[in-house]
C-alpha cells in the first residue's frame, strides 16, 4: 500500500491506483458536490458535455454551457424563494436538464428527492408525503396530471415544468416552467450558499423490490466519495465518450455520472429504441450497464448465430468451446481463477500448456468471430461497468472471450452506491471486486453477527463515508440498517477471498427455505438457467415446499422457431412445449458448479406477458421484484404445488 499522489488525499491506495488518480481532476479539496462545476468548466469549458441526438431538435451542451446554466437555475430557485435546506421533488427522467436542475437544486442550498416521471401517481404522492418537498419540479404536464388533484393536500407552493410548455390545469399553486426559470436566474445575482460534506444532497427512494421504498439520505460527502476515489479504477479524461442508457436519478447511474463528468467526459443520452444503433454510431470506450442490457446483448449475438447456416455454428460452437478452455486455462495462469486462487506449480504448469495449444485456435477464433461481435458494439470498448445486479456466470464467460471487459460492482442504494469493483488490471471473474479506498466490508454469521473465516458465506455488512445517513424520517428503520458502531447491513450474503474480493452469493431475505429445512439461494439457479436460449426471464419459487418451483418467460422468437420445426402451435401449455423446457431447465441446473438434489426444479408454469417496468414488475433498473412477482402470481403458484 501506498500514499497517493496528493498529500491531502485520506485514503490508503496501491501503486497502481495511485496512478490512475496522477491523471484525473482532483476533488478532495470541495465541501459540496454542485461545487465542481466551477472547477471543471475552468478545466474544460469548450469540451462537450453533454449530448441528446434523440431529442427534437437535438441538444448538445459544452462544460462551460452547463455551468452557466446550473447557476442560472439555481438563481431562478432563489428568486422564486426556495430556501437552502429545504426539499425540493425531482420527477423527470434522462435528460440535460435533469441534470441542471438536480445541480441547480444542489448549488442554491436544497436538497432534492428523485424519482422517474413514468413512476405511478401514488409513488410519486408517497415521496411528495415523506420527503415535505416544498417544491417540484416535474418533467411535463401529462406527470403533472398524474398527481395534481393531490398537491393542495401537500405543502408544495411551487411547481416547476422541465418543459416549456404553458398549463391550463386550474391548479391554486404558483406554475413556471424551464425557459421561464433559467429567463429569472438572468436578472438577478446568485447568492452562494456554505455547505457542509455533512449537508443533506439527495433523498434517493429504494426501488422497491422488496418492503416499501424508504428515502434514503445521501449527503454531499456520500457522494464526493464516489468521485474521489472512482478514479482510482478507472481515470476519467475530457472528451471520453460515454453512453448513458440507465436512469440519471438511480443511484448507480447518477454516481458514475458525476464521476465521469467531474473529469470533463462527454455524456451521450441513449434509451432502449436506439442503444444498438448508438453503440455503432458513437463508439464509445466505456459504459455504465445492469446485468439486463448484457443479457440482451448476448441474446441479440445468439440470435445472429442461430441464423447462420447448420455448419457455421457447429464452427461457432467449437471456437467458444476451445475458447473457453483457454480463457479458463489463462485465469489459472494469472492468479485470477476464483476456483484455483492459489494453484500449485503443476497446476500453473499444465495450465500455461493448455494456453499454448489453444492460443492459435483462440486468435483465429478472435479475427473471424470475435472481432465482429467487438465491431457490432462500436469496436472500441475498453471497460463496461456492470452493477445493480449479479452478473451470471455465463455472460462474465463470454464476454471475457469474445474480449470485451466487464468491471463488476457492488453497492446499494444505501451506499451511494458503489462499494467494491473489480480492477482492470486485476479483474477476477465471479466476484464483486476489492472495496473502494475507505471502505471496509465485514462478513458475519447471520444468526450470530459474529465474523466469519475468509472463504466462508455470510452476511455483508459495510462501513465507510458512502454510508448513507440514514432513512429519511424514519429513525426505527435507520437503527435496523446501521448499528452503532456504523456497520450498514446490506441484506446481501456473501464472502470474501484471501485478496479482499467479494462475492455476492445471493440475498438474505430471498433465501428460499424448503420444508425438509434446505436453503436455496435463487440466484445462482435463475442465472444458470438463463443460459439457455429459450429462456428470456425466470423466478424460481418454492418457500415451504418439498421442492422448487420456476415461473418462466420463454424467449418467444426462439420457441416460435423451435415449434415451427416441430410443427407445432406456439401453446405454452402444450405438453411437448413443456417438456422442452424442463428439459432445459433440468440440463442447466444439472450444469451448475456444485449442484444438488434440492437445486432440481420440479413443477414449471410458462408466462407469456413478460416482467416488465410497465407492468411494475422490473425495477427502473431493470431487477426483477420478487415480491411483487411473488403477490401478482400467489394463485398461480398454489396450483403449481397443488397438483
Amino acid at each position: 500500500m501506498t500514499t497517493t499522489r496528493l498529500a491531502n488525499y485520506p485514503y490508503q491506495i496501491t501503486d497502481r491506483e495511485a496512478q490512475n488518480l496522477s491523471q484525473t481532476i482532483d476533488y478532495t479539496q470541495i465541501s459540496a458536490i454542485s461545487e465542481m462545476w466551477e472547477i471543471v468548466a475552468a478545466k474544460c469549458g469548450e469540451v462537450v458535455a453533454l449530448k441528446a441526438p434523440h431529442n427534437k431538435p437535438e441538444i448538445e451542451f459544452t462544460y462551460q454551457e452547463v455551468a452557466t446554466q446550473i447557476k442560472l437555475f439555481a438563481t431562478g430557485l432563489q428568486g422564486l424563494g426556495i430556501q437552502p435546506y429545504t426539499g425540493v421533488a425531482l420527477f423527470a427522467d434522462n435528460s440535460p436538464r435533469w441534470l441542471i436542475a438536480d445541480q441547480g437544486i444542489m448549488l442554491m442550498g436544497a436538497f432534492n428527492a428523485v424519482r422517474s416521471s413514468q413512476a405511478d401517481s401514488q409513488e410519486l404522492l408517497s415521496i411528495l408525503d415523506n420527503s415535505q418537498a416544498i417544491a417540484l419540479v416535474v418533467e411535463d404536464i401529462k406527470t403533472l396530471k398524474k398527481i395534481s388533484d393531490r398537491l393542495v393536500d401537500l405543502p408544495i407552493n411551487l411547481i416547476i415544468l422541465l418543459s416549456d410548455e404553458v398549463s391550463d390545469l386550474d391548479i391554486p399553486i404558483k406554475l413556471v416552467n424551464f425557459t421561464q426559470t433559467i429567463d429569472l436566474g438572468r436578472s438577478a445575482a446568485f447568492t452562494a450558499v456554505a455547505l457542509k460534506k455533512t449537508d443533506l444532497a439527495t433523498l434517493i427512494y429504494t426501488s422497491g423490490t422488496s418492503g416499501n421504498p424508504k428515502g434514503v439520505m445521501l449527503s454531499h460527502g456520500n457522494l464526493l466519495h464516489q468521485i474521489n476515489t472512482c478514479g482510482t479504477v478507472i481515470p476519467g479524461y475530457p472528451g471520453l465518450e460515454v453512453l448513458s442508457i440507465l436512469p440519471s436519478w438511480h443511484s448507480y447511474e447518477r454516481s458514475c455520472e458525476y464521476y465521469l463528468l467531474s473529469q470533463g467526459c462527454t455524456q451521450i443520452y441513449t434509451n432502449i429504441r436506439y442503444f444498438k444503433q448508438d453503440l455503432k454510431d458513437y463508439r464509445p470506450k466505456c459504459m455504465i450497464v445492469v446485468p439486463r442490457l448484457l443479457e440482451s446483448l448476448y441474446e441479440g449475438i445468439g440470435k445472429q448465430f442461430r441464423e447462420q447456416s447448420v455448419s457455421q455454428q457447429k464452427l461457432v460452437n467449437t471456437f467458444l468451446d476451445l475458447s473457453k478452455k483457454y480463457i479458463e486455462a489463462r485465469r489459472i495462469v494469472q492468479g485470477l481463477s476464483l476456483e484455483c486462487l492459489e494453484p500449485s506449480l503443476s497446476q500453473k504448469l499444465n495450465a500455461r500448456a493448455q494456453m499454448s495449444i489453444l492460443a492459435p485456435i483462440h486468435a483465429i477464433a478472435d479475427k473471424l468471430v470475435y472481432a465482429k461481435i467487438r465491431s457490432a458494439t462500436g469496436g472500441k470498448i475498453e471497460n463496461i461497468i456492470s452493477g445493480g445486479g449479479s452478473l451470471a456466470k455465463h455472460l462474465d464467460l463470454f464476454f471475457e472471450i469474445v474480449g470485451i471487459n466487464i468491471l463488476v460492482g457492488y453497492g446499494l442504494t444505501e451506499t451511494a452506491p458503489i462499494t467494491n469493483v473489480r480492477r482492470p488490471w486485476q479483474n477476477l471473474r465471479l466476484t464483486s471486486g476489492k472495496p473502494l479506498p475507505g471502505t471496509e466490508i465485514k462478513i458475519v454469521d447471520v444468526e450470530t453477527r459474529k465474523a466469519v473465516s475468509i472463504g466462508q458465506k455470510g452476511l455483508v455488512l459495510i462501513r465507510g463515508p458512502q454510508v448513507m445517513q440514514g432513512y429519511y424520517r424514519d429513525p426505527e428503520a435507520t437503527a435496523k440498517a446501521i448499528d452503532p458502531e456504523g456497520w450498514f447491513n446490506s441484506g446481501d450474503l456473501g464472502m470474501l477471498t484471501i485478496n479482499n474480493d467479494l462475492t455476492i452469493t445471493g440475498r438474505a431475505k430471498d433465501t428460499i427455505v424448503l420444508n425438509n429445512g434446505e436453503n436455496i439461494e435463487p440466484t445462482p439457479i435463475e442465472d444458470a438457467c438463463l443460459r439457455s436460449q429459450y429462456i428470456s426471464q425466470i423466478v424460481l419459487v418454492g418457500q415451504d415446499q418439498k421442492s422448487l418451483g420456476a415461473l418462466v418467460i420463454p424467449n418467444s422468437e426462439a420457441l416460435q422457431v423451435w415449434a415451427d420445426s416441430q410443427n407445432l402451435p406456439l401453446d405454452l401449455n402444450n405438453s411437448q412445449i413443456l417438456d422442452l423446457f424442463r428439459d432445459e431447465l433440468n440440463r442447466e441446473v444439472k450444469d451448475r458448479p456444485g449442484y444438488r438434489a434440492d437445486d432440481r426444479i420440479a413443477v414449471i408454469k410458462l408466462i407469456a406477458e413478460p416482467f416488465s417496468i410497465e407492468n411494475g414488475l422490473l425495477t427502473q433498473t431493470l431487477k426483477i421484484r420478487r415480491p411483487v412477482v411473488m403477490e401478482r402470481y400467489h394463485g398461480m403458484i398454489d396450483e403449481m404445488f397443488a397438483r
